[in-house]
Formats: structure tokens, C-alpha cells, sequence
């Protein structure tokens, strides 16, 4: 299997996969503070919504490379 091949596939899952969840979340330290021999530390938890069009975009994108890969082959 060629490395087009490969890329194309894993678009397409990563295109279902944004689809399927639309959006994940991560925490970061913001500030932290210490007094002494205390230490005192904030947690943001963000969110990131990825776009329906970006799923569909990706997936449109994975499919076009795998036909294209095929038909060179």
C-alpha cells in the first residue's frame, strides 16, 4: 500500500471521527502560586468544536486521494 493510499485512509477516519464527536476537550494550568509551603495551581479546562464542514471537508478530501491513488496505480 502506498503512503497516498495511507494518507488518504487516515483522513477519512479522522474526517468520521471529527464528525462523530465534534469536539474534545483539554486542562491547563493557568497560574500557579506558591506561599510558602503551599502551592496553589488553577486548571482551565478548554473545548474545541470542530465544524461539520471540516469533518465533511476531510473526508471529501481522503476520498478524492483514494480514487486519484487508484486510478495512477
Amino acid at each position: 500500500m502506498s503512503g497516498i493510499k495511507i494518507f488518504a485512509i487516515l483522513l477519512i477516519i479522522a474526517g468520521a471521527l471529527g464528525l462523530g464527536y465534534g469536539s474534545f476537550s483539554y486542562t491547563k494550568d493557568t497560574q500557579e502560586a506558591k506561599l510558602g509551603p503551599v502551592e496553589l495551581t488553577v486548571k482551565d479546562t478548554e473545548t474545541v468544536n470542530i465544524p461539520v464542514w471540516a469533518g465533511v471537508g476531510t473526508i471529501v478530501a481522503g476520498a478524492v486521494l483514494l480514487l486519484f491513488s487508484n486510478k495512477r496505480s
